[in-house]
């Protein structure tokens, strides 16, 4: 389990979260719950309600549509990113490749540091519309 420093530590190398400031990670980081999945766990289904981004502690995770690979995400990286921000159903299915540790932070939390710090979600907006300049290209 890590420490709520490490928790911080953790998120401050994240993309995601690399432009909020020490303090305010700290907030999220006493909302976030360590997960652990086996190889072959599906961690969520396509269609299904997004309720919850997760980060890569160590492990390897697969979306997927079907039989088609989207993407394979290990260390440091995350998803269901607009999860936390659209209730929308699940746009493809993550299943874990191997032994996984996972950070998740529901909605309903981030939402509410969200609403007490919007700095945070200024954060957020700016990293994901780079990621999307940066598919467009």
């Amino acid at each position: 389990m890590l420490s709520t420093v490490e928790k911080v530590l953790f998120l401050k190398s994240i993309d995601l979260f690399s432009q909020i400031p020490g303090e305010d990670l700290a907030a999220i980081a006493l909302i976030s719950t360590e997960e652990g999945r086996d190889s072959s766990d599906e961690i969520f289904a396509e269609g299904e309600a997004g309720d919850a981004l997760y980060l890569v502690i160590d492990g390897k995770v697969r979306v997927h549509k079907a039989d088609r690979v989207i993407a394979d995400l290990g260390e440091r990286e995350c998803f269901g990113e607009i999860g936390v921000l659209d209730a929308a159903p699940r746009s493809a299915t993550v299943t874990a490749v191997e032994d996984t540790t996972l950070l998740k932070i529901t909605r309903e939390d981030f939402q509410d540091i969200m609403t007490e710090k919007p700095e945070i979600a200024q954060g957020i907006v700016k990293v994901l519309t780079r990621r999307l300049r940066d598919a467009i290209r």
